[in-house]
């Protein structure tokens, strides 16, 4: 990249939803944390924030302390004892009631949320193409959490060849010249499809700088990332600069 660029990640979620995302996406009891697995796959995510220049917040560097401390106390030989007192002192037991305390405060705000904003995400139309039966009805939307954008970018990324990927020195543009080109891009339409903007054929730096211009705008607020369903393909919607002001319904 032609420069240094940091997109702060307070702005959008912290550890506690990296940790929730982990549990969802390997389908875990959250009371029976594989805490080996998750740890290895929240440093993972830590790595590629860190590749991406993201500015990590300090919550998200004392939660991994947490989870390797968590993880090195599992593995001490477990003295036999009385179960129920093994049971209470389970390292996993904290963590759990941290989770648990603050998914409770998640899904208050998101349904106090969709209370004010009734009706505004939605689709009254699949933004691509009609498929089979249904296309057409007006659905619900789901805005895209962070670190299912960063699942999407890896998939991104382990499409390109060897050769691409370490490619040095060709397709250089900033940031604030790839904003400008998906704003370009984005004028006029209802929404534009996320892997629209990545070419496997571009250099790896030139993906990361469209990966990083995506997140800006979203922290500017000039677009939301959305899909139908989650797990559905990711669309990038563009937001009316009224839409604070006269708040809309927000259907397209």
């Amino acid at each position: 990249m032609s420069s240094v660029y940091n997109v702060k990640l307070e702005a959008f979620e912290g550890p506690l939803d990296l940790l929730l995302h982990l549990i969802r996406k390997n389908e875990v009891d959250i009371y029976d944390i594989p805490v080996s697995t998750i740890t290895r796959q929240y440093l993972e995510y830590i790595k590629l924030m860190k590749d991406l220049n993201l500015e990590i917040a300090g919550e998200f560097l004392v939660m991994a302390s947490t989870l390797i401390q968590i993880k090195s106390k599992m593995l001490l030989p477990v003295v036999p004892d009385d179960e129920a007192v093994a049971e209470e002192e389970d390292p996993r037991a904290e963590l759990v009631r941290r989770l648990l305390e603050y998914q409770r405060y998640k899904d208050a705000a998101e349904q106090l949320d969709a209370r004010q904003l009734l009706g505004r995400d939605q689709f009254a139309r699949s933004p691509g193409p009609p498929e089979g039966e249904g296309a057409g009805e007006e659905q619900e939307a789901v805005e895209v959490e962070l670190f299912e954008l960063v699942d999407a970018f890896r998939r991104v990324l382990s499409q390109i060849s060897e050769e691409r990927f370490h490619e040095v020195g060709t397709d250089s543009i900033s940031i604030a010249d790839r904003i400008n080109e998906i704003l370009d891009r984005i004028a006029g339409t209802q929404a534009l499809s996320f892997d629209d903007l990545f070419s496997t054929d571009r250099s790896r730096d030139y993906l990361v700088v469209t990966f990083l211009a995506i997140l800006e705008l979203c922290k500017l607020k000039m677009v939301k990332v959305m899909q139908a369903e989650r797990y559905e393909p990711i669309w990038i919607v563009p937001v009316l600069l009224d839409d604070a002001a006269e708040e809309p319904d927000g259907k397209f």
